[in-house]
């Protein structure tokens, strides 16, 4: 005697995964939010003038600007320095670089101080940090420095949206 084979449509058995999905993430206690809407009381827009360079590194400052701004582009934060109603300074406290133990390879480390500022009260603060690997090259002192400076864009470039989002209240 056999049974008869049950077919479940494709749609109903999706919905299933992503409810059974949707339950468990209640129960650990995520929640789906739009990014920035942790700002503290009263910032809507913000400004962010250059950061402030505590290490040896020259233009550090320049490129986690760079990114900060970006980042509050893609939330739609930034503002000009006219019309916002806070600032979200940055300091960038050190950057080295080490060898790794993978022949050939480096990382490089940094960490940053941002915050967000109005009317001369810091109003929220963090410091992210964090590593970035990259390929020291072929021999080559110049080669070696360009990896090393995108290393250091790349690792700027995340630590400033996780540095946003940290301050946004995101997470």
């Amino acid at each position: 005697m056999s049974r008869p084979c049950v077919v479940v449509p494709r749609h109903l058995w999706m919905g299933v995964v992503l409810g059974g999905w949707v339950a468990a993430g209640a129960g650990c206690g995520y929640r789906l939010t739009p990014r920035g809407d942790g700002l503290p009381e009263g910032v809507t827009s913000l400004c962010a003038p250059v950061f402030t360079n505590d290490t040896a590194e020259p233009t550090l400052e320049v490129i986690f600007t760079r990114f900060l701004r970006q980042e509050l582009i893609r939330v739609g934060r930034l503002s000009d320095a006219a019309s916002c109603n806070a600032r979200m300074e940055g300091t960038v406290l050190t950057v080295t670089s080490s060898p790794t133990i993978i022949a050939n390879y480096f990382r490089v480390f940094a960490q940053a101080r941002v915050r967000v500022v109005k009317d001369g009260q810091i109003l929220r603060e963090t410091v992210v940090s964090g590593t970035e690997d990259y390929l020291q090259g072929s021999g080559d002192v110049l080669e070696a420095e360009a990896n090393r400076q995108v290393a250091l864009e790349r690792l700027a470039e995340v630590l400033m949206r996780d540095g946003y989002d940290r301050l946004a209240g995101a997470w």
